[in-house]
């Protein structure tokens, strides 16, 4: 901790009030001998208290007291001293100001531990904030997904394994009216680093032609694993490779991981 931010933390208050831990005590003390910043505030904070303590504490002079004392032989005879009582004013204004200054010392670690406690409960509300958030996000995102398989206009293509990949599978759900296309990739196993999949609208007559209709990015984010990508019109089938990231400008046949006719 730096010498200001250890300053400002208040810990040096508590400190010449004797209200820290023995730990907390020892911490102080090699802040204190390594900085002499930190050391020269305890000293600062020792002489305020001394003077705060001071002007609770009544002061009478050598003089002035002489001339009370002879104001007092005048009207009552000779006035006889008592040295074991003649401080007591001084020491009932000591033992207040020292209560008084023990007072503030309570105050300021009660205020401190609030204040604590205040910023504990405003860093929980913002995780709880931040954690309804995220369940909201959630809940529309498989109320979408739900929408999407439960939309009996959707034209449900799947798309089986091949030759990169004999195990790996998908499903297209296509609207041809709203020509919105959803692809669930549950069935595709995570590409490696650097690589993404590729979803290709294929027209089979009168030759086969590719068109690119997305990028499955975010893949281990995502995880519905059910994407949304471009809309299409025209598709007699769909097929997903696995291209470098960013995708490729016509598929990958070697790595064409699945197919399936509409």
């Amino acid at each position: 901790m730096e010498a200001k931010e250890f300053i400002e933390s208040g810990i040096l208050e508590l400190y010449v009030y004797g209200l820290l831990s023995e730990s907390e005590n020892d911490e102080v003390n090699a802040m204190s001998n390594k900085n002499p910043e930190v050391k020269a505030e305890i000293i600062a904070i020792e002489k305020a208290i001394i003077n705060l303590s001071s002007s609770f504490s009544p002061f009478i002079s050598h003089s002035q007291f002489e001339k009370i004392k002879a104001q007092l032989e005048l009207k009552h005879g000779k006035v006889v001293s008592i040295k074991s009582g003649s401080n007591w004013s001084s020491y009932i204004g000591w033992a207040a100001s020292v209560a008084l200054l023990i007072g503030i010392g309570f105050q300021y670690s009660k205020l401190n531990e609030r204040s604590n406690q205040i910023k504990s409960i405003q860093t929980e509300k913002s995780k709880l904030q931040e954690t309804v958030v995220d369940l909201e996000t959630k809940n529309k995102e498989t109320e979408t997904i739900l929408n999407v398989v439960r939309d009996e206009t959707n034209t449900v293509v799947t798309l089986a394994g091949q030759a990169a990949a004999p195990t790996a599978k998908a499903k297209i759900y296509w609207n041809k009216q709203t020509q919105v296309v959803y692809v669930d990739a549950s069935g595709l196993p995570t590409p490696p680093e650097g690589k993404e999949y590729q979803i290709w609208s294929l027209k089979l007559q009168p030759q086969l032609t590719p068109t690119s209709i997305g990028m499955l990015t975010n893949f281990k984010a995502n995880t519905s694993k059910v994407f949304a990508v471009e809309k299409t019109g025209d598709a007699e089938a769909f097929g997903i490779t696995l291209e470098p990231a960013g995708g490729s400008k016509s598929p990958t046949m070697d790595q064409l991981y699945t197919l399936g006719k509409v």
